[in-house]
């Protein structure tokens, strides 16, 4: 008999059989902070006897799911990746030469290595707390810099989430700026099909119509705004000078959308007289993949800037004089201003917008000029090619495309390339369109040329085919930081220079509340960079990507399991566009009907400013539902108004668990309520982690809802983007989601038209979501919700002796998140929230979220990611500067010279001239974790006020990097 197995100690195993030695579950393990002990600790702190105890009192019996997921079991992570890698091998990448928006292209190794592919970019958040963000702020203003100088206009700001969705931004400004009484606006039939697409579907439920058509159109209309290409679908570049002076005259506003590689060379947007330019700059570095995700540009004149959407990196300074970056103007966005506000954007492309900078700072102005007339002259040779041999080459002027009449020849052509690996355009029996990019090269050439008939060879010498009077002759790329880093070296330091000024969740946890700041494994990040998920065009022919829609149809079924819902959008590429999808589907719904007068939408005083914001672009209008004292609802005040509009009710607006982090244990009665007066229940995802097998959004009565995947399912925020907002819907509603007009939605009806440019949003980032998911599984998935939920009230709990908990739901319990209080302490020592805040960056932590739902608050959401020693770390400090607050409170320090109203300090004010009445190691080390890991910030406390009423949002002028306050 064989020997009962032994440790290597020579004790006996603590595993008796295979299953627990082979471990399928370990990755849940490695995705959960807290263990077992730490569980049963954090337990008896919080009053429960044991986990079902907890949930039992924190998750009413009402809403709870009481069942299991319908998913299969947690697997390893190394069992994960190999289910994704045979889908990846299913999609064949052919050599792309589609164009239409979306081009083959290289990102540095550097670049990718540094930027893309490392947590200290990607796992930071958006840059509100700017003086532990330095770093991305600083390679945001490049980005903003890179499409100033491309676009000749005066601003520029920090991305929008893809070229038509930045188009249809740029109608609703020029309707806001222009001095046009007309309601139509013009689209150039030259335009790209998916921003037409997108841009009907947002002017339908403004109220405005769509003229598309030619020059003509344009010059002979009255419209108050108008957007042409540049270049055209087909390849065709038009000097735009004189239809945009013609428009102009008449009060409308002129918009360019501009090829981002094109503008090298070409003569800018702004010298033919635009207002407004946008545009792509995925040709910047940045992956096809499958449509996204990519960081469209929006560049806009002075006058322009209160009214652009978006953010907008500007340079202040801090509290010392020393420059500094924040974002500007923010009394511009939806946070503030809900349903007076420009845009309901809340989150941007920053990680993908610092890839396109980063390219343009590696290659510098010399760099990617080769870049664009290596294209360029690839194409004109291949025009001149065919030409020589008889061919028909319909537009003399391009950049990149070349639109060619195949005599009927077209699927003889495009078959032949498909053979061979080529993905050419088929634009209609009698024309292809070939579209060169950064990656084309003389073997290419000598294959295209022969599927036409006319074989060559590229030549030696290259020919230009522009004419000067396209060409620019003004400078780009001349500011000192696209001149400095052009060796390996050279950007790999600024790049970790950079990086050292940001605090991301690689050095500490995030707490922010409403924003899910949890782990974003290895493995979960790893596919999106495999050759099969990087490099597929959108419209790539759909035998080409069966592995990519596999993968996705895998990723909507495991939402369904958990949602509960009968469908699945992965169209919105942001938790915005999934508010803006969702109630689409509710409008498209009434309207089918017969009930378009449904445009009364209920929306909770606590609700997050998008909720009003995308309600008012829905052309719905807002009416607000009181809160109780307890956070929730206010259920007779709901009933009034329900009872109120029932006529005309269209949706309601309901965050679950509420914005306050409380589970309303009557969520089923109020769905019950809008469904009574004829209404839909719109459930906002943002909360959504604390749902998970806890309860299904579905079952309780929403009818539809938003997932942000860049929170409860681990896709990073990126320091302020990617994201995705899929969405989830009832059965009477799916036959309302977005389609796409150049590539179908499986499933989606023809005429419901797209609400991003491309037909599964940002597609390349979904295998992070089928990644957690699947290593999870429905036994992961449920203890990261209850880690989740105990974390948040284990904080709650120790806090509670120090600053009041806001908002309690059933036995005293909150959800995902807590709310402290900070006003009685503000009133009792003048110590603020944002002096917290910013005291927090000395102990080397985030603040939590700000301000919100409650103005002089903090909320803090912990995640299930965070270990107890961790969060024992966070609760100190927070103990710790209520102390120090009270020092103040007692005289012992001045009220206008504390580590509070100080905070942050940076190295260079602790090594100082010291003239304050508190120590330097209470200012930089007031608690002993804090020295083992010091965090310092690099600028001390930005001012605002400064940054706004000097704005700058360009890059600091040369005498900043003479002196050395820039990184160099």
């Amino acid at each position: 008999m064989a020997e009962q197995a032994k440790t290597g100690t020579g004790q006996q195993t603590l595993w008796t059989t295979f299953a627990e030695v082979f471990n399928h579950s370990e990755f849940v393990a490695r995705h959960v902070g807290i263990d077992a002990q730490a569980q049963q600790a954090m337990l008896a702190a919080v009053g429960a006897d044991s986990m079902a105890d907890f949930i039992a009192q924190t998750v009413p019996e009402a809403v709870r799911l009481n069942r299991a997921l319908d998913l299969p079991l947690s697997v390893p992570e190394h069992e994960a990746l190999a289910k994704l890698r045979a889908l990846a091998d299913k999609i064949k990448v052919n050599k792309s030469y589609i164009g239409l928006g979306y081009y083959p292209t290289r990102l540095p190794a550097v670049i990718k290595r540094n930027v893309l592919e490392n947590p200290g970019w990607y796992t930071a958040y958006t840059p509100y707390q700017a003086e532990i963000a330095q770093g991305r702020l600083e390679a945001l203003l490049n980005f903003q810099q890179m499409c100033i100088d491309l676009t000749g206009l005066d601003l520029a700001g920090a991305s929008l989430l893809d070229e038509a969705t930045a188009a249809a931004e740029a109608m609703a400004m020029a309707k806001r700026l222009s001095k046009s009484k007309s309601n139509q606006f013009f689209v150039d039939a030259r335009i790209f099909p998916q921003t037409l697409d997108v841009i009907r579907t947002r002017a339908k439920y403004f109220g405005w119509d769509v003229v598309v058509g030619d020059f003509d159109t344009a010059a002979n209309g009255e419209f108050f705004g108008a957007i042409f290409q540049y270049v055209g679908r087909d390849g065709d570049v038009v000097d735009l000078t004189d239809i945009i002076t013609q428009v102009k005259a008449k009060g409308s506003l002129a918009i360019v959308a501009a090829d981002v590689m094109s503008l090298v060379l070409l003569k800018s947007p702004a010298e033919m007289g635009a207002d407004v330019a946008l545009g792509n700059t995925q040709r910047f570095g940045v992956p096809m993949g499958f449509g996204g995700p990519h960081a469209a540009y929006f560049a806009f004149k002075d006058a322009a800037k209160r009214s652009a959407p978006g953010r907008i990196i500007g340079v202040s300074i801090d509290a010392n004089g020393k420059p500094a970056l924040r974002m500007a103007l923010q009394t511009r966005e939806q946070h503030i201003r809900r349903e007076k506000a420009n845009s309901n954007i809340c989150t941007s492309q920053v990680l993908l917008a610092n890839l396109a900078g980063m390219y343009a700072v590696y290659h510098g102005a010399i760099g990617v000029r080769r870049i664009a007339t290596r294209i360029h002259a690839l194409a004109t040779a291949f025009a001149q090619v065919l030409q020589n041999a008889g061919l028909n080459v319909v537009h003399q002027t391009f950049f990149d495309t070349v639109l060619v009449h195949t005599d009927g020849q077209t699927e003889q052509i495009y078959q032949n390339a498909l053979n061979v690996g080529f993905n050419l355009r088929k634009v209609d029996d009698s024309h292809i369109a070939v579209a060169f990019s950064e990656i084309s090269d003389a073997h290419d050439f000598a294959i295209l040329t022969q599927l036409f008939g006319a074989a060559a060879d590229l030549p030696d010498a290259l020919t230009m085919s522009l004419p000067d009077t396209l060409l620019r002759n003004d400078a780009i790329l001349s500011h000192p930081v696209f001149n400095s880093h052009h060796t390996e070296h050279q950007m790999l330091r600024y790049l970790k220079q950079l990086e050292d000024k940001d605090l991301a969740m690689n050095r500490s946890m995030i707490s922010l509340g409403s924003c899910t700041m949890k782990l974003n494994a290895t493995s979960e990040m790893l596919p999106i960079t495999w050759h099969e998920f990087a490099n597929v065009h959108p419209f790539a022919p759909r035998d080409q990507v069966g592995g990519y829609l596999e993968m996705i149809a895998g990723l909507e079924t495991q939402l369904k399991a958990i949602t509960g819902f009968d469908a699945i959008s992965m169209q919105p590429n942001s938790g915005a566009s999934g508010e803006y999808a969702g109630l689409l589907a509710i409008r498209r719904y009434h309207e089918s009907l017969g009930q378009a007068n449904r445009n009364i939408c209920l929306i909770p005083r606590s609700a997050h400013g998008t909720n009003p914001a995308t309600a008012q672009m829905m052309g719905m209008q807002v009416v607000v539902v009181a809160t109780d004292e307890q956070g929730n609802v206010d259920i007779a005040d709901l009933t009034a108004k329900a009872e109120q509009h029932s006529d005309n009710l269209g949706a309601l607006m309901i965050t679950y668990p509420s914005t306050h982090g409380v589970f309303e244990a009557g969520i089923r009665d109020i769905c019950a309520l809008i469904h009574q007066h004829g209404g839909q229940v719109y459930m906002d995802g943002a909360n959504m982690n604390a749902q998970v097998a806890m309860m299904q959004p579905a079952e309780v009565g929403a009818d539809v809802l938003h997932m942000n995947l860049h929170k409860t399912f681990c896709i990073p925020h990126g320091g302020g983007g990617p994201g995705m907002g899929p969405i989830g819907l009832k059965a009477h509603l799916a036959p309302f989601i977005p389609n796409h007009s150049v590539a179908p939605v499986p499933e989606a009806q023809a005429g419901m038209t797209a609400v991003s440019a491309a037909p599964f949003g940002s597609a390349s980032i979904l295998p992070i979501s089928w990644m957690y998911i699947t290593m999870m599984g429905r036994d992961g998935l449920c203890r990261a919700t209850e880690a989740a939920l105990l974390n948040a009230n284990y904080v709650a709990s120790q806090l509670a002796a120090h600053y009041p908990i806001l908002y309690t739901g059933n036995n005293n319990r909150v959800a995902h998140e807590c709310i402290i209080d900070i006003r009685p302490l503000k009133a009792e020592t003048g110590i603020t929230e944002v002096d917290i805040a910013k005291r927090l960056m000395d102990y080397g932590f985030h603040a939590p979220t700000m301000s919100f739902p409650v103005a002089g608050t903090l909320m803090i959401e912990p995640t299930e990611s965070e270990d107890k020693a961790e969060l024992d770390r966070f609760i100190a400090a927070l103990v710790q500067i209520k102390r120090e607050a009270e020092r103040v409170a007692g005289g012992e320090w001045p009220a206008d010279d504390n580590p509070l109203v100080n905070a942050p300090h940076t190295a260079e004010v602790i090594a100082g001239d010291w003239q304050h009445a508190y120590s330097r190691d209470e200012a930089a080390y007031p608690l002993p974790f804090v020295r083992a890991h010091k965090f310092w910030p690099s600028v001390s406390r930005v001012d605002d006020v400064y940054g706004d009423k000097n704005l700058v949002c360009s890059c600091p002028d040369v005498a900043s990097y003479e002196n050395g306050e820039i990184a160099e």
